[in-house]
């Protein structure tokens, strides 16, 4: 079983940086693959980022490249969204997602990928 605590959110304006932190509990941090996502109101929850349990491949969503960076801290047992430049359109609920440890393969941009979620952080954007 793999717990997983995000925090970061926050209320910001147009053009400013947040960072999103996603504390993992467990010792196999070193082996699971993470991702982040979102969902606002209305929406259905959508791909964001993600990283592999190497942390060698990264992967980002079109709306957010250049943007937003995904990185990993193996001994804080932590994965980042750092979020640059933010837009109104990035408001919404943001969900930290873990693979389980030792899995590979399938495609990282889907939820079901995913065996375990966080509580979810907001991220408001205003104009």
């Amino acid at each position: 079983q793999v717990q997983l605590v995000e925090s970061g959110g926050g209320l910001v304006q147009a053009g400013d940086s947040l960072r999103l932190s996603c504390a993992a509990s467990g010792r196999t941090f070193g082996a699971i693959g993470m991702g982040w996502f979102r969902q606002a109101p209305g929406k259905e929850r959508e791909f964001v980022a993600a990283i592999s349990y190497t942390g060698i491949s990264t992967y980002a969503a079109d709306s957010v490249k250049g943007r937003f960076t995904i990185s990993r801290d193996y001994a804080k047992n932590t994965v980042y969204l750092q979020m640059n430049s933010l837009k109104p359109e990035d408001t919404a609920v943001y969900y930290c997602a873990a693979r389980k440890p030792g899995e590979v393969g399938g495609r990282p941009t889907l939820p079901s990928t995913y065996s375990y979620w966080g509580q979810g952080t907001q991220v408001t954007v205003s104009s």
